[in-house]
């Protein structure tokens, strides 16, 4: 793995978004995702896993999701994506998987653990317009500080604002200065004719 600013082949950025329900890690994604523009994909694990899947997360059964989502992310790394990845992954479930897509990827791979305390993420939950689950689930599905053990993980605090995690993980990751890959925008006509979408540059 190489780091952020060093002279590399070019391969695309992977940036792991981790944290407990009600930590920001979603919205902050969608965020780092939407200021980078059209070349990065952002790769949900709700979406992985309750949508297409549509598994329960239970390690006893043995779930496909934490090799699922895995492939997912190495694909669109492979095409050229920068890929932003996102979800509560407990470390005892896709730790095993996580670890081993950023020790075979040949670029730049940047991790961040939202760390939240319980009551910060309950309080947090509870502003969202819908909810769709209580702080007693919350409860049952909160792990404290639950990192991955890799290299250089960054840990994000509550005091951080939304503002300040996404400036955080753009600019650390080097994904704030990482030209894009894909055809979209690098060959497309029609980013040719917006001018392109990279708002960070």
């Amino acid at each position: 793995m190489s780091g952020p600013g060093e002279c590399a082949p070019a391969f695309p950025t992977l940036v792991i978004i981790r944290g407990n329900s009600g930590s920001g890690k979603s919205t902050a994604a969608r965020e780092v995702r939407r200021r980078y523009g059209r070349g990065c994909a952002l790769v949900e694990q709700d979406q992985l896993r309750r949508v297409v899947l549509r598994e329960h997360d239970i390690a006893a059964a043995e779930p496909v999701a934490p090799g699922f989502i895995a492939a997912v992310a190495r694909a669109a790394l492979d095409s050229g994506y920068h890929v932003v990845l996102e979800g509560i992954l407990h470390a005892a479930r896709y730790g095993t998987v996580l670890r081993r897509l950023a020790a075979d990827h040949r670029g730049t791979v940047a991790v961040y653990y939202l760390d939240v305390p319980f009551a910060e993420t309950v309080r947090r939950h509870r502003e969202r317009p819908e909810a769709g689950f209580t702080a007693d689930d919350m409860r049952g599905w909160y792990t404290e500080h639950d990192v991955l053990g890799i290299p250089g993980e960054h840990i994000i605090g509550e005091e951080s604002s939304l503002d300040r995690t996404v400036t955080t993980i753009l600019h650390s990751s080097g994904l704030a200065y990482a030209s894009a890959l894909t055809p979209c925008p690098t060959r497309c006509p029609a980013c040719s004719r917006r001018g392109g979408e990279m708002t960070t540059r």
